[in-house]
């Protein structure tokens, strides 16, 4: 496990760790922030699209317009 995975692993653990309450002020306070916000929604539409079969770019963006 590298260095930021065991970080991101203590992070993780303390905040699953917190009460209701105040892991819900920490996500308030993630979606707050713009740039952060607008990181996790493309991580989340990565996500659920994941298994969708691959294109060519150039065809998506012909289906696109």
């Amino acid at each position: 496990m590298s260095t930021a995975q065991a970080t991101a692993e203590v992070f993780w653990k303390a905040f699953r760790s917190l009460p209701t309450e105040q892991r819900q002020a920490v996500l308030q306070r993630l979606i707050e922030d713009d740039s952060l916000r607008h990181d996790l929604q493309d991580l989340a539409t990565i996500a659920q699209r994941r298994r969708e079969p691959a294109r060519p770019l150039r065809k998506y963006l012909k289906s696109a317009r």
